[in-house]
């Protein structure tokens, strides 16, 4: 039996590392403006495990949906 290796995490900040001049929160309205994050249950991404498996079936859900009369 092999042992797996030790995966140790260092999230200190490094030195070099400098956002003094950094502005929190530059970016969050174009980019809310321009992103559709969706968060799918664990259940659903099991099934969907990328973008293209998702789109493809909302497509296709929608196509159905549109050829529903009511």
């Amino acid at each position: 039996m092999s042992q797996e290796p030790e995966i140790t995490i260092n999230d200190e900040m490094r030195p070099e590392y400098d956002f003094s001049g950094g502005v929190r929160g530059k970016y969050y309205e174009a980019y809310m403006k321009s992103s559709n994050v969706v968060i799918l249950d664990p259940d659903v991404a099991e099934i969907f495990r990328d973008s293209a498996s998702v789109n493809e079936a909302l497509r296709l859900l929608a196509k159905i949906a549109k050829s529903v009369t009511v």
